[in-house]
């Protein structure tokens, strides 16, 4: 008799940062990854990812949150819900972060580094593969002495590094961008999991939370394509399991520059002024991404039914 397999469910998630309002750029990716989980009949996760606590604006989670609902974006777990894997706020998984923080040390894979950016900057000899994420870094900290170590210690809290290994090649395939290799020692260098001011950097969070709460489908805008490799090199050195990864386009304005909270690019609060409901907007970010025609008016679920009916590929315009 054959055994049969257990059927995976997916889990995707959204993580805003809370640094401002939500504009149509977030709210879209939020949509589509939103649609992504439910045209499987997976489940959805809501994260709030706030490290930088510098740039975190007062108010902004619960505004977050709020234009989320009004949508008609529902979560299974997240704030507000509860889930096995709470917190679903970063600020609050601290502790878990020195867990893994401490795994990739005890395994000789973390060293401090006490070079500013100005100084990368200048060690930099040529554009590198990694150029939106600044210069390659050159592993002018790596082979440090103690005593060496210890007189950069008087001058310089260290950021903390992670100890690529020179052969990581990462090879993954992109559920809307399709094939992509990248060789992370090549392209960025070992890169920083802790900041010197001791917030944990992005890269490293991520994958602790994605892997911990069992999210196995991340859909993101495709600004964030350039950190996949990094990622899936800490899921191999955590031995976490990777996640499947569709980065979507991002709404330009009409400059041709992706939107931004820091900017001040528009968020719902002035749509909804204007008399605009839910189903207009979900209507707009549909017909923006070619779902639908211009001027459908549809509730998410409504759109779901539409979407089930596309391939991933309907998302490879920019």
């Amino acid at each position: 008799m054959a055994r049969q397999t257990e059927e995976v469910v997916v889990r995707g998630r959204y993580a805003p940062s809370p640094t401002g309002d939500l504009h149509l750029g977030n709210l879209r990716t939020a949509l589509l990854a939103w649609l992504f989980a439910r045209r499987e009949q997976g489940q959805f996760v809501l994260r709030v990812e706030d490290l930088d606590q510098p740039r975190v604006r007062a108010g902004a989670t619960q505004s977050m949150l709020n234009d989320l609902r009004w949508l008609g974006l529902d979560w299974d777990e997240g704030p507000g819900v509860g889930g096995p894997y709470a917190p679903y706020t970063q600020s609050k998984r601290l502790e878990i972060y020195e867990t893994y923080l401490k795994r990739l040390q005890d395994a000789d894979l973390v060293y401090p580094c006490y070079c500013s950016r100005a100084e990368i900057m200048h060690a930099a000899s040529a554009p590198q593969q990694g150029a939106k994420d600044g210069p390659r870094y050159p592993g002018t900290c790596r082979y440090l002495t103690t005593r060496e170590r210890s007189q950069r210690e008087r001058m310089r809290r260290p950021s903390l590094r992670l100890r690529v290994p020179d052969e990581s090649q990462v090879a993954f395939t992109d559920l809307v961008k399709g094939p992509m290799t990248q060789h992370v020692q090549q392209a960025v260098g070992d890169f920083i999991i802790r900041r010197s001011d001791g917030i944990f950097a992005y890269q490293f969070a991520v994958v602790v939370d994605d892997a911990l709460m069992q999210i196995n489908q991340v859909v993101r805008g495709a600004d964030l394509l350039s950190s996949t490799a990094r990622q899936i090199l800490l899921f191999q050195l955590l031995g976490f399991p990777i996640p499947t990864f569709a980065h979507v386009p991002l709404i330009l304005d009409a400059t041709g520059k992706r939107l931004s909270k820091r900017d001040g690019s528009t968020g719902l609060a002035p749509l909804r002024a204007a008399g605009q409901t839910p189903q207009h907007i979900i209507g707009q970010l549909a017909t923006s991404c070619s779902l639908l025609p211009n001027g459908t008016l549809l509730t998410p679920h409504q759109l779901l039914a539409v979407f089930s009916q596309h391939r991933y590929g309907i998302m490879r315009t920019e």
